[in-house]
Formats: structure tokens, C-alpha cells, sequence
């Protein structure tokens, strides 16, 4: 029904009636896909399992992003490996599928290998001089991603990968005995293993405990937190206290994506992630130290390694520095790296 110019309630037709009620539907629809589309969605992946600390660095992220942008930028976040391991989910956000990634230093290589210079083995004795390399040669990796069609949000570490074994291992002879992990679909980093004299079996992450527990693998070179998180030290119950490498974090998104992002909001988009990454960095290097105390309460042995022993996995890993990937492609920024280093080493 209408109301006429007189205030008499006039009756409408049935079929003038579903007209206005179809109009009224679809002027609602057209505010609801307004609404929709005028959010941004920016589809993240992540082998991090929920609950871990880097889960809840993204988890604030999202939320940071969506204070910032006043809930026009949402981050929608699948962890745990639900889109696969790292190799596949690079091919995703490669192919559009993904639009960023929170990946390790064995997935950063696999969009750029200049991020490899960051994982020399055994050059870095602390997180100080991680840091000052790092800090050193930043622009050049960014730059680098940047050509590729990737922004680096942040970098961040999982810390320093140990080995775990079914049996002792303090040599790199005992090591050479086993049958170790390696992530599939990183063929600089499985060559620079087997260079080393180690027999490598490359199974996804998600595979690693199942492998451990039928035999098909012996040894894992992982950093304590994802053991303790995985519970593979409950198979692989020796850990040996060399800091073989970091783990390097980074925060990538692809150059479409952050393009998508609103203009005014980037600055502050980019300074959120960059705070949390700085916070996470903190929070990851005291929870690996507790993670390893929990672990040995809970039956893990720490191989503890004399002065030869240290010098001979220090030496075998020099000796094939020259063949690493970052020596062989960027000889200018393996050298800054290695002076780096050195002047940090031996400052007071």
C-alpha cells in the first residue's frame, strides 16, 4: 500500500509491491558490495603453527592493520601449512594465489637467493652480529626482492638451527653416519649439505616427525623452538650445542599487493609491521633458551662439544664457502658480509 496527497491509504498492486520490495533488495545489496569491495583482503601464509610466537606476531599484526586503516585493510592469515609447505606456497604467491608470505631462510630463497648471504654456515656467533650484517646489507636485499615484484615487510629470526639426532653427534663424521632432514624443493641448500658430506632425505616439514618415527630419517637440523613445537626431540633426543646457522625470517608481500594497499595508510602499515618483527626478534631469542631448558627436563641430552671438535665443524664449513651460492652469484655482498662479521667479532 501508499500513502495518497489526501493521507488516504491507497492499495498497491501485488506485482508493484515485489517491484519496490525487489528495489529496496537491491539497493541493500549494492551498499553491502560497496562496503565489500571497498575493504582490501591481503591473503598471508605461514608454516607457523598456531600458538606459536610468530603466529601471534602476525595475529597483532591484523589486528594493527586493522586499527590503522580503520578496518578497510583486513589480513587474513592461514597458518600452520594449511596451503601447503613453503616451496608451494611460493608458487602460489607467485602465481597470484597468495598475496604474502611469512617464510623462513630455506623458502626466502626460493624468491630471491641474495637473501642466502644471511645463511652462511657457522660465520655468526651471536645475534649482535647477525644483526649488524644484516643491517649492512639490507637495502641491497630489498632492492633485490623489489625487482623480483616483492616488498620486504620485515625480517626476524626463528633462531638458531641445531642439530637433533637419534644418536650423539659431535663430529661432522657422526653426522655423515645418519640420514638427515632437508626441506624439499631448496636445491642450493640441499647441495650445500651434501657438499658438506651429509646424506640428505628431503621431506616436506609437515612429513619430519612421521619421518623420524619410522627410521625413513635420523637427524633434523631445525631450531629448538620448532622441535619443541613439532615434539620431534621426543625422536631425535640428542641435540648438538652448535649454532649451525640462523634461521632468517622475512615478512614478504608481493608488489601488486602492497599496491593494492591503501596510499595514505602504507607509512604506518609498513612501521606496524616492522615494530612487531622488532618485538618478535626479542621474544623468540628468550623463548628459545626455555625451550630448550623445557626440552632437557623432558628427556632431550645437550651434546656438549670440546675446542677440537668446535674447530673441526668450523673448518669443514669453510672449506666450502667458496662454493656457497651467495660467494658464487654476489661476491661484492659475501665479502661485506664476511668484514662485517669479522670487525664485529673482534670488537670488545
Amino acid at each position: 500500500m501508499v500513502i495518497g496527497k489526501s493521507g488516504r491509504i491507497i492499495p498497491m498492486s501485488m506485482d508493484r509491491s515485489r517491484g519496490i520490495k525487489g528495489l529496496f533488495l537491491v539497493i541493500v545489496s549494492s551498499v553491502g558490495l560497496s562496503q565489500a569491495q571497498a575493504q582490501t583482503i591481503i591473503k598471508l601464509g605461514t608454516i607457523a603453527p598456531e600458538g606459536s610466537v610468530w603466529h601471534d606476531a602476525l595475529l597483532e599484526t591484523r589486528q594493527r592493520w586493522r586499527e590503522i586503516s580503520a578496518d578497510e585493510v583486513e589480513l587474513r592469515i592461514y597458518a600452520g601449512g594449511v596451503l601447503g609447505g613453503e616451496e608451494e606456497m611460493v608458487r602460489k604467491m607467485q602465481r597470484r594465489g597468495l598475496d604474502a608470505l611469512a617464510v623462513s631462510g630455506a623458502g626466502l630463497p626460493l624468491i630471491d637467493d641474495i637473501v642466502s648471504c644471511l645463511n652462511i654456515p657457522l660465520l655468526f656467533n651471536t645475534y649482535e652480529e647477525l644483526e649488524l650484517a644484516r643491517g649492512s646489507v639490507a637495502q641491497e636485499l630489498e632492492s633485490s626482492f623489489e625487482a623480483s615484484g616483492f616488498r620486504v615487510l620485515s625480517w626476524a629470526e626463528a633462531g638458531w638451527v641445531h642439530f637433533f639426532s637419534k644418536s650423539p653427534v659431535t663430529t661432522p663424521e657422526d653426522l655423515r653416519e645418519l640420514r638427515l632432514w632437508t626441506s624439499p624443493g631448496s636445491p642450493e641448500n640441499e647441495r650445500m649439505l651434501k657438499q658438506l658430506g651429509f646424506r640428505v632425505v628431503p621431506l616436506p616439514a609437515t612429513d619430519m616427525l612421521t619421518g623420524l618415527q619410522t627410521g625413513l630419517i635420523e637427524a633434523i637440523d631445525v631450531p629448538p623452538l620448532f622441535a619443541l613445537l613439532d615434539r620431534s626431540y621426543q625422536e631425535a633426543v640428542f641435540m648438538t650445542d652448535l649454532k649451525f646457522a640462523p634461521l632468517v625470517v622475512g615478512t614478504v608481500i608481493t608488489s601488486a599487493a602492497w599496491d593494492r594497499l591503501p596510499a595514505e595508510h602504507r607509512p604506518a602499515l609498513l612501521a606496524s609491521v616492522q615494530e612487531i618483527a622488532g618485538g618478535l626478534r626479542t621474544e623468540v631469542r628468550r623463548a628459545e633458551e626455555e625451550a630448550v631448558a623445557e626440552m632437557v627436563e623432558r628427556g632431550l641430552t645437550v651434546v656438549n662439544l670440546d675446542a677440537a671438535s668446535a674447530a673441526a665443524w668450523r673448518n669443514t664449513a669453510e672449506a666450502i664457502y667458496p662454493d656457497l651460492v651467495c660467494a658464487r652469484d654476489h661476491p661484492a655482498l659475501f665479502e661485506k658480509v664476511l668484514s662485517v662479521q669479522r670487525g664485529a667479532a673482534q670488537s670488545p
